[in-house]
């Protein structure tokens, strides 16, 4: 058994990191002062405003996704892809956050007529499997 500390690896020291949303004195006055309800809303306004990916960063919150094999091959071939044809070298990960991203800003924008509604009710959407209609063709 050892005495050594164990050290964080350079991965961790030298990882880039975005920009984290650091609340002024003025915001957490303002916060102490609102109800739950309001503070709420106002991270909502804040988060719905311009939606983005999330990028290459420590990630504080995980979801576990099931998909099927077809839809693990599809997302492997568009990182592929996406590194091949277009030079971006990204993850799965980083594939999904940005496709979540785009789905949630258009449901913020169109509401009832947005991809994600009629996509879950089956509303003209191709094939109604989860491969069907690109999110910018409408």
């Amino acid at each position: 058994m050892t005495r050594r500390a164990s050290l964080p690896g350079a991965s961790e020291l030298f990882r880039r990191t975005g920009e984290r949303d650091i609340p002024t004195s003025d915001d957490a006055s303002a916060q102490h002062s609102s109800t739950p309800e309001q503070s709420t809303t106002r991270q909502l306004a804040r988060v719905t405003g311009a939606r983005r990916g999330s990028g290459r960063q420590k990630h504080d919150a995980k979801i576990t996704v099931y998909v099927s094999g077809e839809e693990l091959l599809a997302l492997e071939h568009a990182r592929l892809e996406l590194r091949g044809s277009h030079g971006l070298v990204v993850d799965r990960g980083r594939i999904v956050r940005e496709a979540v991203a785009v789905l949630l800003a258009d449901f913020d924008e169109h509401g009832e007529d947005s991809v994600l509604v009629r996509r879950l009710r089956g509303d003209d959407v191709p094939g109604a499997d989860g491969c069907g209609e690109d999110v910018g063709s409408r």
